[in-house]
């Protein structure tokens, strides 16, 4: 557990090395608008957002939503990669909100859960996205709730009780004062327990993260930054919310992942960075090759957030020619722990980089970090008794090592998550659901390599009744429960018993193991 002396600390530190500051991110905006008023800071299709336009309309919203709560309480959106979700974020900050991120490919079991975990005030979603029917769930969730939140929806007809996006403003409107050390934002990251877990940052946390990047990636005034990362990610909310304002950037959004068409559009942009997970990267290249294209304006390429293989680093480094292509560390805690090695081409495709602010160590195997861009808690406390050792680091739940003394390459997991296409999937959650399936008598979820996502999903069940159990028995059993679909398992193995110590805990390595092996 950390100690209040060392959180000092550690505070005085960033401080003094001007990584925390003073001045908030609603502070930042406001001196945008004035200073660099017609700066476009987003772009969304057809919509263009100055400095100007984006501190107006997150006023009028701060004012709609000061006037319906109290400051502090937790704002939420479920938004796509939308303008929108912007002008609620900086509108829940300059409000003295704590926003909440929300990823749009959740359904009503995990929303149901966020909801009243973080006893969320009011929400914002899309009447409807991707086929799916937002207003009706939130009708739905709500129902069941004893003191449900306000729902607002953008681009679409409300449901009865549901308000409008577009009707929202407050022009009278003073703005509380804010503290840069206090919770700004709460984003939940998937967890061994089989909930889900809030993870507290606050306005300098996200700032030392974000002057991290500006030195190390190579990213200031006139760069133009493609996000197709879901922005309820803390590396999207970060590239599409804080770096036009804090760094001089324009973000150009995506919000559905269209590898042809992001070519087009980084073309047309001018778009000088990306950061994605090992599939944008691999769709990219692909992309840019049948468009014969080097996209020239691309000046970095951050890849992380799943296993990243060495070659394809080198291809896409050799193809994007101006570019520079290398993998980075992270978490939800303890955002870009490695910046990469953008000056070292054989370390940025061979390792993850080399540590940027944060301190960063190797104990007993695993991979520990503390710095000034961690998290400040979690949002129950009971959820930080294994999270940090003695000493305060964050025990990151990875197994690693170091090249050439600075150079940290991740080997593994001791924690039991599947990351595929960058998203991390608990298997705990999904295996507690599933035991409820009355052909399932025991069942455990692996990540299993994969070229294309990373990672996939191979539920191993034990099943008596029904020896033919496959993926559309699980998935339809996880629909009608109203589990997201990219949690489904994507491979079903049928064994008669699973491997067990003598304390009765499933080896989950054992499985791993003997599945990687009949892959060949």
């Amino acid at each position: 557990m950390r100690t209040a002396q060392r959180d000092s600390e550690l505070a005085a530190q960033s401080y003094a090395s001007g990584l925390w500051t003073r001045e908030t991110l609603a502070d930042a905006l406001a001196a945008a608008a004035r200073d660099t008023p017609r700066r476009e800071a987003l772009v969304d299709g057809q919509v263009r957002l100055d400095c100007a336009n984006l501190h107006t309309r997150a006023r009028q919203l701060a004012g709609a939503m000061s006037a319906r709560m109290p400051a502090g309480s937790v704002v939420s959106f479920m938004l796509p990669n939308w303008h929108e979700a912007a002008i609620v974020y900086h509108a829940a900050t300059v409000a003295g909100m704590v926003v909440n991120p929300i990823l749009p490919s959740l359904r009503d079991h995990e929303l149901a859960f966020i909801l009243a975990d973080a006893a969320v005030r009011m929400i914002f979603i899309p009447a409807e996205f991707g086929g799916h029917d937002y207003a009706s769930m939130l009708q739905r969730v709500t129902a069941t709730m004893p003191s449900p939140p306000i729902v607002a929806v953008v681009r679409g007809e409300p449901q009865p009780g549901q308000l409008t996006f577009g009707t929202l403003d407050t022009l009278v409107f003073t703005p509380p004062e804010l503290d840069p050390d206090a919770v700004k934002m709460i984003l939940y990251t998937s967890g061994t327990t089989g909930r889900p877990k809030g993870v507290l940052h606050s306005h300098n946390s996200i700032h030392a993260l974000i002057r991290q990047l500006s030195e190390h990636w190579r990213v200031g005034p006139g760069s133009v930054s493609l996000v197709p990362s879901p922005i309820a990610h803390i590396g999207g909310s970060i590239y599409a919310f804080e770096f036009p304002i804090l760094l001089g950037t324009t973000a150009v959004l995506m919000d559905r992942w269209e590898p042809d068409a992001a070519v087009a559009l980084m073309t047309a942009e001018g778009c000088t960075h990306m950061a994605g997970a090992t599939p944008f990267l691999q769709h990219l290249l692909g992309a840019a090759e049948r468009a014969g294209t080097r996209l020239p304006d691309l000046k970095v390429f951050i890849c992380g957030g799943a296993s990243v293989p060495p070659a394809l680093i080198r291809s896409a480094a050799n193809y994007f020619e101006h570019a520079v292509v290398t993998r980075v560390y992270g978490s939800t805690e303890v955002p870009v722990m490695t910046v990469g090695a953008p000056d070292d081409p054989g370390h940025a495709a061979e390792t993850d980089g080399r540590p940027g602010i944060a301190d960063v160590i190797i104990a007993d195997g695993e991979i520990r970090a503390r710095g000034p861009q961690m998290l400040l808690g979690y949002l129950h406390p009971d959820d930080e008794a294994d999270a940090f050792d003695a000493n305060g680091y964050f025990r990151t739940g990875d197994l690693g090592h170091w090249v050439d003394h600075h150079f940290l390459v991740v080997t593994g997991r001791a924690k039991d998550i599947v990351i595929r296409n960058g998203e991390n999937i608990a298997p705990k959650e999904v295996e507690d659901v599933l035991l409820g399936h009355p052909d399932i008598q025991e069942i455990a979820i692996v990540g299993l390599p994969d070229a294309r996502t990373g990672e996939r999903a191979c539920a191993v069940v034990v099943t008596e009744r029904e020896p033919g159990l496959g993926v559309a028995d699980l998935r339809d059993f996880l629909q009608a429960t109203g589990i997201a679909k990219f949690k489904w398992p994507e491979q079903v193995v049928v064994w008669e018993s699973l491997p067990k110590n003598d304390a009765g805990k499933v080896l989950k390595h054992q499985i791993r193991a003997r599945l990687v092996e009949a892959d060949g």
